[in-house]
């Protein structure tokens, strides 16, 4: 999505280039392993090391860095001993992600256990302080919960999984909750949101601040030509692709209420148009506009993240070749919210600008909220802390 880090390295040459490692069962590692990486100040500067002694250079490489060409920035280290090492100038209050460079060879940091995959590379990942990572932190707040269930798709044909949040409290209540469907974008899948996008840690703190209703929300995988993100389904361990053969069809579209009905017939879930939301980045983005407007008396939240328009110009699907009149529907059976956020420097700024021109024209009501940067996770998260309070208060 955001990040493409392109990490080619051998377990062999990892073991060359970091000149020793540690046994995954070492009960007594060298103490020189333990040092701390990276280590987040007060004021947000941050301090990366990374134990190379028989390297000849070594470079962070960081999301927040200025990009180069289709990868993220690099910052030279400096050699202190065995060790190398770069304190950062003070940082935004966000979740970053980044990779070590060590004589060409991209590899994780061997001192942070914490990891993130995005589309098919891995990256360590670290939160700074202040107000906005902390509705990203797991804070002392009553928690909901995480789980991958699967679900038949009558109009697909098969089995496929999502994963749902349910709030603090739902398995001990008997209330019925509203439901927000919220989807990823292209090279993304089930669990895109869930860590990328730190939705259970975001509602539960909003919901523990009292700034959000609890909700119920429902994450899909919105490539319908995969069961399941990669290794969890019977197409086992594949290669991943980006763009899989279904983007920009409207099979996802067209096979939408098959997720409803699921959440309808299997969770305490308020049925009616007021409680329901749909939300997408990116590709679910175009996922989003196009579902609420095919199914125009479905949802009465509607939120566009640095959405797409149409990706196949040449699909015949029906939610796309009567979407001007599907639009005018949806304008005129009405809805409380229609939510689009777009980074000043996201590559699909025009396109957005173009749609928002398209609304204009039929007098189509919608809030629209411009942020710094582009086509990342950091505007994501953002625009999700700032769309969920706004659900489901009338």
């Amino acid at each position: 999505m955001n990040v493409k880090l392109y990490v080619g390295i051998s377990l062999l040459s990892a073991a060359h280039v970091l000149g020793t490692a540690s046994a995954q069962e070492n009960i007594n590692p060298d103490k020189e392993q333990r040092k701390i990486s990276p280590e987040v100040s007060a004021d947000n500067r941050v301090t990366f090391r990374v134990f190379a002694p028989n390297a000849k250079q070594v470079q962070l490489v960081g999301n927040w860095m200025e990009r180069v060409g289709p990868i993220g920035g690099k910052q030279l280290m400096i050699k202190d001993g065995k060790y190398w090492s770069y304190t950062s100038d003070p940082m935004a209050s966000d979740l970053f992600l980044y990779n070590i460079d060590i004589d060409g060879a991209v590899v994780n940091d061997p001192l942070n256990v914490y990891q993130i995959r995005d589309v098919s590379n891995t990256f360590n990942y670290f939160l700074t302080g202040g107000e906005q990572a902390s509705l990203y932190q797991v804070q002392d707040v009553p928690h909901g919960s995480l789980a991958r269930r699967w679900y038949n798709s009558a109009t697909l044909n098969m089995n496929r999984r999502l994963t749902i949040y349910t709030p603090p409290g739902y398995e001990q209540s008997k209330q019925r909750y509203p439901v927000l469907y919220l989807l990823h974008g292209m090279g993304g899948d089930e669990e895109a949101w869930p860590s990328l996008g730190r939705v259970s840690q975001i509602l539960d703190n909003l919901i523990a601040q009292g700034k959000a209703r609890p909700m119920i929300v429902v994450m899909p995988n919105g490539h319908v030509s995969n069961a399941a993100a990669p290794g969890e389904s019977a197409k086992g361990q594949y290669p991943i692709e980006f763009a899989t053969p279904d983007v920009g069809t409207g099979k996802m579209e067209e096979s939408f209420q098959d997720v409803i009905a699921f959440v309808e017939n299997n969770y305490r879930v308020k049925k009616e148009k007021s409680s329901r939301a749909i939300a997408g980045l990116s590709m679910g983005g175009s996922h989003t506009l196009f579902i609420s407007s095919y199914l125009p008396n479905t949802f009465d939240y509607i939120g566009l993240f640095s959405a797409a328009f149409r990706m196949n110009q040449h699909a015949s699907s029906p939610v796309f070749t009567n979407f001007d009149q599907n639009l005018l529907k949806q304008r005129d059976q009405g809805y409380k919210l229609y939510w689009i956020g777009m980074g000043k420097e996201d590559f699909l700024y025009k396109t957005g600008e173009e749609y928002r021109k398209k609304l204009d024209a039929i007098n189509m009501k919608y809030t629209y909220r411009e942020s710094e940067g582009g086509h990342t996770w950091a505007n994501w998260r953002l625009y999700l802390t700032e769309f969920v309070p706004q659900l489901f208060n009338n």
